[in-house]
């Protein structure tokens, strides 16, 4: 199971979310601090869950790197996060 894998089966159990989506951004941080040639290691997270309903940006990372913490202590070297719920969602279009 690849990276991005393990991380959208880990936040789709936990916060159920009504969108996700990962992007593999390791290509763009070539030579950069953490980079690996295989790449896995940056990534942008945008995820809209119920969850995060009630709590401050700082809270839903936190939440967030709580479920990816074996990932963020390995493998991944840096994570952009976009943490909304449903109603703040803007309709796509």
């Amino acid at each position: 199971m690849t990276v991005a894998e393990t991380m959208r089966r880990k936040l789709t159990e936990t916060f159920r979310p009504t969108r996700l989506e990962i992007v593999d951004d390791s290509h763009k941080h070539a030579g950069h601090a953490g980079a690996r040639p295989e790449g896995e290691t940056h990534f942008s997270v945008e995820i809209v869950a119920a969850a995060f309903a009630g709590k401050t940006r700082v809270e839903r990372q936190r939440l967030v790197y709580s479920v990816l913490a074996a990932e963020l202590s390995d493998r991944v070297h840096a994570l952009a996060l976009q943490t909304r719920t449903p109603a703040e969602d803007p309709p796509r279009g």
